[in-house]
């Protein structure tokens, strides 16, 4: 599968050496520009090289972003329209400024800015170390550390759940975009290390 991947911080960069070394063709992307990933893709390897926003947007099937939350509007919107668009960043007030969500959920937010694009909210409540660290793709899924799913398109989520497993956690379907707000700082699943039974227990607690 090819995957463009918008931000290439901690998150981001992580992601991506798991994506390639899954065997998926990455492009990773920068607001400063793919001179400055030479390093990163280099040390990925084969399966990944470093782009523009667009070139990212254009090149996914499947698009992440995982940029700080109040850079929403460097998002290219037309060119993610009908890409299956993974939201990984988190809302925080402090550094991104005032944001008139509207009383919805952060994913809900975006999706506002992204017509036509198929968002999923994944991949926010984990530490990059634990990311990095931590898939294990030879156990049984009940037997990994969980990565919360959350989106309005059944197919969209599905496909990012596959990748999920692929690098070696265990997809949760934490429910609708709406639903994602639990997902979101200061919840009790939010960077909270859980087994997919400990979190289908700690979703049906917060319902």
């Amino acid at each position: 599968m090819r995957i463009g991947i918008i931000g290439a911080g901690n998150i981001g960069s992580t992601a991506a050496r798991l994506f390639a070394g899954a065997g998926h063709e990455v492009v990773v992307a920068n607001s400063r520009g793919p001179e400055t990933l030479e390093g990163l893709v280099r040390e990925i390897g084969a399966n990944a090289r470093a782009g523009t926003v667009e070139e990212a947007a254009d090149f996914g099937e499947v698009v992440m972003e995982a940029i700080p939350f109040g850079r929403y509007g460097d998002l290219p919107a037309e060119g993610l329209s009908g890409k299956v668009f993974v939201t990984a960043s988190n809302y925080y007030p402090e550094r991104d400024g005032g944001i008139d969500l509207g009383g919805r959920a952060q994913s809900e937010f975006l999706a506002r800015h992204l017509p036509g694009a198929r968002v999923v909210k994944a991949f926010n409540t984990i530490y990059y170390a634990r990311l990095a660290q931590n898939g294990r793709p030879e156990a049984p899924l009940e037997e990994r550390e969980t990565i919360f799913v959350s989106g309005d398109d059944g197919e969209a989520k599905e496909i990012v759940s596959r990748l999920v497993e692929e690098i070696g956690f265990a997809p949760v379907d934490a429910g609708t975009l709406a639903q994602s707000a639990r997902q979101e700082p200061g919840s009790p699943i939010y960077n909270v290390p859980m087994s997919p039974a400990e979190a289908r227990e700690a979703l049906a607690g917060m319902s």
